[in-house]
């Protein structure tokens, strides 16, 4: 059960921080939200809402909205992580001396550090140790979320009372929160989607059918649980919430930026000028990047992204990389499972 000395800190006011700020208001959780923006702070607060993010919902009048970070941390049981996955390493930084070894560190944000191609909960470990940490993901559009719209996460720690204590405080009766001890699993599923959502959305792109969205999902989930597998997470995983389920929203959702993304890109616009007009952080593009860099680095084979990487960073004509990809070498389709087979064709 939720303690009556649960409060909230969410530390960003991106539409997600957003959401879970009006989420966990509705659920009568003492809940702040702080606000990097002086501009954005004074929208939010004398409007009650965040019109570039999330227009059109009302903050609840019992959310706290602040732009003083120790301000909006003091008393806090829970600190909530809700900025890019590249600012994660920043804010932690500015968080050094404010958190208490008591507060839960809970991560919202899906992706992979560039520069040290790192997943949130190792980035974390190294200025925060001692504090329990939990990766909150799944197939959650903020905007539907906030909207009250039926929503399934998944609640991930190693520490399985920590995992339930998030549970408990974030569920209520249209978002729903299991719990996994599967971190690695669990933080893997929810940046590597937005690779392939890219991917989709180039399909969208350059105007094919069903037939190849339905092949990048399907090749797509085996080349994150590839990797997953290489690094240590259980591979069922990814036939949960974190892995197919935010794989399918994200891939087939004009709320994915990931895939809106994709299209401008398979209709010919630079990636520069596709997350200009997107207006918004695209985690996909930059983790395409380190995990391209990070398959590398341990011997996975990731052809999906590997073709993406190209066309992102090498300039490589999206038709051609189609092409290639459609060419390779023939081969079972689960190649773990025919080499582990002793059953001989």
């Amino acid at each position: 059960m939720i303690s009556l000395k649960t409060k909230v800190a969410v530390l960003g006011g991106g539409s997600w921080g957003t959401a879970l700020s009006v989420l966990l208001s509705k659920n009568d959780v003492d809940t702040g939200i702080w606000i990097r923006s002086k501009e954005q702070f004074e929208i939010m607060s004398n409007n009650r809402e965040n019109p570039k993010y999330l227009p059109d919902i009302k903050l609840p009048k019992q959310l706290e909205i602040s732009t003083d970070i120790d301000e909006i941390l003091k008393e806090r049981s829970i600190v909530v992580l809700a900025v890019p996955t590249n600012s994660v390493r920043e804010l932690l930084v500015q968080l050094e001396g404010k958190i208490q070894k008591s507060q839960v560190i809970v991560n919202v944000a899906k992706g992979i550090e560039n520069k040290s191609k790192k997943r949130i909960s190792e980035i974390a470990r190294e200025y925060f140790p001692d504090n329990d940490f939990v990766a909150l993901s799944g197939p959650s559009h903020a905007e539907e979320v906030a909207l009250d719209i039926p929503t399934t996460v998944v609640s991930a720690s190693t520490n399985k009372k920590v995992a339930e204590y998030i549970q408990d405080v974030f569920s209520c009766s249209t978002f729903r929160v299991y719990t996994n001890p599967d971190v690695i699993g669990v933080e893997l599923g929810g940046a590597l989607k937005n690779i392939i959502a890219l991917g989709a959305g180039i399909s969208d792109g350059l105007g094919y059918g069903d037939n190849t969205k339905a092949a990048l999902m399907t090749r797509g989930i085996y080349e994150m649980s590839k990797l997953g597998v290489a690094l240590g997470a259980d591979p069922d995983t990814f036939s949960g919430l974190s892995g197919i389920g935010d794989l399918i929203v994200t891939c087939t959702s004009m709320h994915s930026r990931n895939r809106r993304a994709g299209i401008l890109i398979g209709k010919g616009l630079s990636m520069e000028k596709a997350v200009e007009e997107i207006g918004m952080v695209v985690e996909g593009i930059k983790t395409t990047k380190s995990t391209y860099e990070l398959a590398g680095d341990i011997g996975v084979e990731m052809p999906i992204t590997k073709e993406l990487y190209n066309v992102l960073y090498n300039g490589a004509d999206v038709r051609e990389s189609v092409g290639k990809l459609m060419g390779r070498s023939m081969k079972h389709e689960m190649e773990i499972v025919a080499k582990n087979k002793k059953t001989s064709w």
